[in-house]
């Protein structure tokens, strides 16, 4: 939020917040103006788009019942042995004022290592994105797999084709919902959930569920 402090005949200065949600700067912007000192102001995005306070409202009008601040854990298990992977997906949001949760998982065939499995995992994640109609904002990927993350960040190279093929299957996917992916490693102890679910995929427990929580 960039804005412009003006009082008459005195200096004026323009001023930069640090990043907020919509919703919280329309709050301050309604504070400022009622400081009568407010000349000017702008919103912008992360993508660098900018938006005028009007813009801002019906934007956020438009958007009030669509996912929003969605956040997903993945995880992926395989077997060596029988060539069996194991898939867990749990993706948290928001809709309106309540706060929603999916977990699924799914039982997969011919993968060739647990990277691919773990590829395979996050690009089902992206998947249930599309089927949950999340589209041109910001979401973030928290899983235990150092390679995926950043391979798919661009810090690590992936020279293996299989890989490769994954990484750009799931880059065109994100493209084509406007998604802006951040990557996010984490230890497999704060991914339990996701763990957990490619673990019972790999028992034969299939895994659907959609419920609200607090």
């Amino acid at each position: 939020m960039l804005w412009q402090y003006h009082q008459a005949k005195k200096p004026s200065a323009m001023f930069t917040s640090d990043w907020l949600s919509a919703k919280e700067a329309l709050i301050i912007a309604d504070d400022l103006e009622k400081t009568g000192r407010l000349k000017d102001i702008e919103f912008k995005d992360e993508k660098g788009t900018s938006w005028t306070k009007k813009e801002m409202k019906k934007l956020l009008t438009e958007i009030e019942h669509e996912p929003q601040d969605v956040t997903v854990y993945f995880d992926g298990g395989y077997q060596k042995d029988s060539k069996m992977t194991g898939i867990g997906v749990v993706l948290y949001y928001k809709q309106g004022r309540e706060t929603f949760r999916i977990r699924l998982n799914g039982l997969l065939e011919e993968l060739e290592s647990n990277n691919e499995a773990e590829y395979a995992a996050f690009y089902e994640a992206v998947n249930q994105l599309e089927i949950l109609g999340v589209h041109h904002q910001i979401v973030t990927f928290h899983g235990d797999s150092q390679v995926v993350l950043n391979q798919l960040s661009g810090e690590w190279p992936c020279f293996e084709k299989v890989l490769n093929a994954w990484g750009d299957r799931i880059e065109e996917k994100l493209k084509k919902l406007g998604v802006t992916p951040i990557y996010d490693p984490i230890t497999r102890k704060k991914n339990v959930e996701a763990d957990q679910l490619a673990s019972q995929a790999l028992r034969g427990e299939e895994i659907f569920s959609q419920l609200q929580v607090e």
